[in-house]
């Protein structure tokens, strides 16, 4: 993981050392009295007593003036002024931070312990100090800010589950960094996108191991960085999609509750969106029950991609549903059997508890 955020220097007001202290230590080192600086670089000894108890900053002039007295370059002193400047801030940071964002640190509990397992927080900080490590992460001044912000990618969600949108924020901050590091062979192409959604379909047959690595390769080829990512309470995502600063095309997935049929129908459900031009749409949260006019465009052609529609009605009229009949029109249509069981209970042909050790489950890591 490329991103990483280093620990907070300064947390005890002590150990903020001003520059004075420093020009200090090098008049003492070469025995030049306060006056004879101030003589030599045209100030009154007022300023450079001022600067050494730390009451000024050096400027950038002044630095300049150091330069030519005590041979020491003019950026040492700006680079030193500069780091105190931000230390000091960080001091005064710790110390101002609102009792909302502490409430909202606690709201993303899980989320910073990922954040911590994968590398992209440092574990052991205090609380004060995670804060503001935090604020750098999700990119944001104030984490309670975050209730302003209006999201920029299109979701799919289950709908009886709580959203946080404080933990939904961070999770497409998750997503953004997951996918940050993959290289894409091309710019979004649509008409590879769609040469190559039967291969797609066909990566359901392989070992659910290598289902991501294959997935990764395929959507990079038609100009997408694909990623599974770990779910949270709060964030109640089965994929989503969103188009980056940059430009790139994001396609992340979870494995919530880790059904296969899920997973593959979101899949699709995502892809046609892409292909749709759905991505250029500020979406909120892409809700399974939602029904409008994009999302019945999505769901349509995410269905007749995985059992054709026609196919499906004759299938139904027939009224067979015994585990042999499914197995046979599974295999007509190139999908697993768990697609079309999935299918027939979401259409109430058959109840939920119907078939469940024929509906594959995927529990390989998300991280």
């Amino acid at each position: 993981m490329s991103i990483m955020i280093k620990k907070t220097n300064g947390l005890s007001r002590d150990l903020i050392i001003h520059p004075g202290e420093t020009l200090r230590d090098i008049l003492e080192e070469r025995e030049m009295s306060q006056r004879e600086l101030a003589i030599r670089t045209g100030v009154t000894e007022k300023h450079i007593s001022t600067i050494i108890n730390g009451l000024k900053p050096i400027s950038v002039v002044f630095a300049k003036k150091l330069e030519y007295v005590l041979e020491v370059d003019a950026s040492f002193w700006i680079n030193l002024q500069s780091n105190y400047d931000k230390e000091l801030l960080d001091f005064e940071e710790l110390n101002n931070i609102s009792k909302d964002e502490f409430a909202v640190l606690k709201k993303l509990k899980d989320v910073l312990e990922y954040f911590a397992k994968i590398g992209i927080l440092e574990s052991g900080l205090s609380e004060a100090s995670k804060v503001l490590e935090t604020r750098k992460i999700l990119r944001i001044s104030r984490l309670n800010n975050i209730q302003e912000v209006s999201f920029n990618g299109a979701y799919r969600a289950s709908a009886n589950d709580c959203l946080d949108k404080y933990v939904l924020f961070a999770w497409q901050r998750l997503c953004d960094i997951k996918t940050s590091e993959i290289q894409l062979e091309t710019e979004l192409d649509l008409s590879k996108l769609k040469e190559k959604i039967p291969y797609i379909k066909g990566i359901m047959f392989e070992d659910a191991l290598k289902i991501q690595e294959k997935l990764t390769k395929i959507f990079s080829e038609c100009g997408i960085a694909f990623a599974i990512v770990k779910s949270f309470t709060g964030a109640p995502v089965h994929g989503f999609i969103k188009q980056n600063e940059s430009g790139k095309i994001i396609l992340a997935m979870t494995i919530r509750r880790a059904y296969a049929d899920i997973f593959w129908f979101t899949l699709f459900h995502e892809i046609a969106h892409i292909i749709n031009g759905d991505i250029k749409q500020k979406l909120l949260v892409d809700y399974s029950f939602v029904e409008n006019e994009i999302e019945k465009k999505a769901n349509q052609m995410a269905s007749n991609i995985l059992i054709n529609s026609d196919s499906y009605q004759d299938f139904i009229e027939k009224e067979d549903f015994s585990l042999p009949s499914i197995n046979k029109f599974a295999n007509d249509q190139n999908v697993k059997n768990f697609i079309v069981i999935g299918r027939l209970q979401k259409d109430n042909y058959l109840k939920y508890s119907s078939y469940n050790g024929e509906k594959a489950r995927y529990t390989w890591a998300e991280d």
